[in-house]
């Protein structure tokens, strides 16, 4: 069986975000097993022109969601980027996989050839859907999950490659 977009985009994000929702749970039960304040968490950084880890975990939800919705043409629920706390980070995380439970595949399926327009303040990209997803969208996903990561290790929570891979 081949597979499709929807099999390279919706899975791909929730189970990239269950593993984000992992990581996080390390760092709670870290911070709370070390009386370390999470806020201290929630503002840790990997170098001071990066987003903490607030602002990774926030991207990922963004990534994934927007992601899904302009595969299936629809439009993805506004989260507004103002969590300041451990819980409300975790809350985002749940909040986006719910929104992409709700992603029907044939929306996605057989639509590789759209257009997908990205607005930023560069500017516009223009891609197909798939060049958007496998160029565009799965990368920049992976980096915020993945600097997420970096950010929660380089404090100190006892996380290894196993932990942001998960079970197979």
């Amino acid at each position: 069986m081949a597979l499709s977009l929807y099999d390279l985009s919706v899975p791909v994000f929730t189970r990239g975000l269950g593993q984000l929702a992992h990581l996080l749970d390390k760092g709670l039960a870290h911070a709370q097993a070390n009386d370390i304040d999470t806020a201290t968490l929630v503002g840790a950084r990997l170098a001071p022109d990066m987003f903490t880890l607030a602002g990774q975990v926030q991207s990922a939800s963004d990534a994934s969601k927007l992601g899904a919705a302009r595969l299936a043409g629809i439009t993805a629920p506004s989260f507004p980027d103002t969590e300041t706390t451990y819980e409300e980070l975790q809350a985002r995380v749940a909040k986006t996989l719910d929104f992409l439970a709700t992603v029907d595949r044939s929306l996605i399926d057989g639509f590789e050839s759209r257009e997908v327009v990205v607005k930023n303040r560069r500017g516009e990209m223009t891609f197909t859907a798939d060049r958007y997803l496998l160029q565009f969208a799965l990368p920049n996903f992976f980096f915020h999950v993945t600097t997420a990561y970096g950010v929660l290790r380089h404090s100190g929570v006892p996380v290894g490659k196993l932990d942001y891979l998960g079970k197979f």
